[in-house]
């Protein structure tokens, strides 16, 4: 994560740390608001240094704030490449480029809880639109894709829903868990 940091701030590209419950970021910048404003994640904590940053949280992923041509271009064929086999590169939005541990996903997510509900992944729907979706959809016995969602969701699901500005969860829940 020491890298990412480095690399946010040579680049001077807004980035923000996720550590359990809290988010920490070294810019004041109104993108890094919008995680809070616009996502409802918790309003990230300003601090003055990746020193302080590394002492104050223990970072579980990093997700760097950047225009969509910017991200394709340049950030995710960086990082695709100077982390590979030790993260993942995943993009939930055009304009936010998230680095995650191997191991972390919704997928793995839902197994260890259906794994704790006793629930086979045959009993589950899921509903994505984002690139950190695609495990998930691809566990569930039926995976819906929002229309408006990335390509690559919907490549891997089995049905493509309604968009998400017209109700796509309530209808793919209407359609098929009902």
């Amino acid at each position: 994560m020491l890298q990412a940091l480095l690399y946010s701030l040579e680049h001077k590209i807004p980035l923000v740390a996720f550590s359990q419950d809290h988010c920490y970021s070294m810019f004041d910048d109104p993108l890094v608001d919008s995680l809070h404003y616009v996502y409802h994640e918790p309003k990230a904590k300003i601090v003055p240094s990746i020193d302080q940053l590394l002492e104050t949280a223990e970072i579980q992923k990093v997700l760097f704030l950047e225009t969509p041509e910017a991200i394709s271009s340049a950030l995710r064929p960086h990082w695709a490449k100077a982390i590979e086999g030790r993260a993942h590169v995943v993009q939930a939005q055009p304009d936010m480029l998230e680095l995650v541990p191997p191991a972390t996903s919704k997928g793995n997510g839902v197994k260890i809880l259906l794994n704790h509900l006793g629930i086979s992944p045959d009993e589950v729907m899921a509903i994505g639109d984002g690139e950190n979706d695609i495990e998930m959809l691809q566990l569930a016995s039926l995976g819906v894709a929002l229309a408006n969602g990335s390509e690559k969701t919907k490549a891997v699901a089995n049905v493509i829903g309604a968009t998400n500005d017209d109700d796509g969860v309530a209808q793919a829940i209407y359609d098929y868990a009902f």
